[in-house]
């Protein structure tokens, strides 16, 4: 059962909707049902309105999977206690739980992921976790399962969740065949890394580490070893590294890492050069490096990157056949 109200994502909704409502065509037999809490159409985030089936209350008492889907505006969310208070009902009934990107931050509300790991979209991970302590946040992964708690990241993350939940209860031939007639990943190569905007540093106050920023960022291929970015700023290498700490949350060295790996995602993206010329130019030194920190930090090869994110003019169209 899917919980719909007003401003929710609308592929929150139907992306699992679809993956379950498919499995059905390949031997699963699931009563798919989105509810609303009036139990009448709902108006979703791009202003498409979509019918319910009913009212909560129109369901059998015992339920298979309770999906949650989200709202940009999760603070309105949190705020509806007829929301939060019908959810809170139902989890009871329901042998598992699910939410989809901003839709954690209502069972977050609800209680249900106090002391679980959860995912969230990786824009409102920090969010997540400051608004709701305890809740053991990880912005990276797809989706996690915590027990009978399951939560996805942003949006199409729902399809990748409900796949998973498809493999779960039917197995992994269903599951597969669900994800080739979708035409999407059965398991998506690595985690969120590779979507977000990495670097979001808070704003430095102290003029020594907006020097150093400055200077990383308009030359990401430079020399920046630590004593190279302390003089720039004019300070001691550990008072740098404590400023980096207290102010930007990363180590110096960490930061010049994160800013090359934006550098290089933006040559593999819109730029024709090799992978050894990418590492060059971003200031890895050599394509083994560029592999080895992209694999780390982002979940895949700098090749995979940018077949995945390179643009699409000018690129041949494929045809089946």
């Amino acid at each position: 059962m899917i919980v719909a109200f007003d401003g929710v994502q609308l592929l929150d909704v139907t992306g699992p909707v679809e993956v379950f409502t498919t499995a059905n065509h390949y031997g699963a037999d699931y009563d798919v049902r989105v509810v609303s809490l009036a139990g009448d159409t709902v108006t979703t985030s791009s202003g498409l309105v979509i019918g319910a089936d009913g009212t909560p209350d129109a369901v059998p008492p015992r339920l298979g999977t309770l999906l949650v889907p989200g709202k940009r505006d999760w603070r309105s969310a949190v705020a509806d206690t007829d929301l939060i208070g019908q959810v809170t009902r139902l989890s009871t009934r329901a042998q598992r739980v699910a939410s989809v990107c901003a839709g954690a931050f209502v069972l977050a509300e609800a209680g249900i992921l106090d002391g679980r790991r959860a995912a969230t979209h990786w824009e409102l991970a920090s969010q997540l976790a400051t608004a709701y302590p305890r809740v053991r946040v990880d912005g990276n992964p797809v989706f996690v399962r915590d027990g009978h708690v399951a939560t996805s990241a942003g949006i199409t993350a729902g399809i990748d969740l409900s796949l998973s939940l498809v493999e779960e209860d039917w197995g992994a031939d269903v599951a597969r065949n669900v994800a080739r007639q979708l035409v999407v990943f059965m398991a998506r190569p690595g985690g969120q890394a590779q979507f977000s905007a990495r670097l979001a540093p808070r704003q430095p106050r102290h003029p020594a580490v907006r020097r150093v920023m400055d200077r990383v960022t308009a030359d990401p291929a430079g020399c920046h070893t630590l004593a190279t970015l302390a003089a720039s700023g004019g300070v001691s290498v550990r008072h740098l590294e404590r400023l980096f700490r207290t102010e930007v949350g990363l180590t110096p060295g960490r930061y010049v890492e994160s800013v090359r790996v934006e550098a290089a995602q933006a040559l593999l993206a819109d730029g024709t050069g090799t992978v050894e010329e990418v590492a060059q130019q971003a200031g890895f030194g050599s394509s083994e490096s560029l592999r080895r920190v992209f694999q780390h930090t982002l979940g895949v090869s700098p090749t995979v990157y940018r077949a995945r994110f390179r643009s699409t003019l000018g690129a041949p169209h494929l045809t089946a056949g």
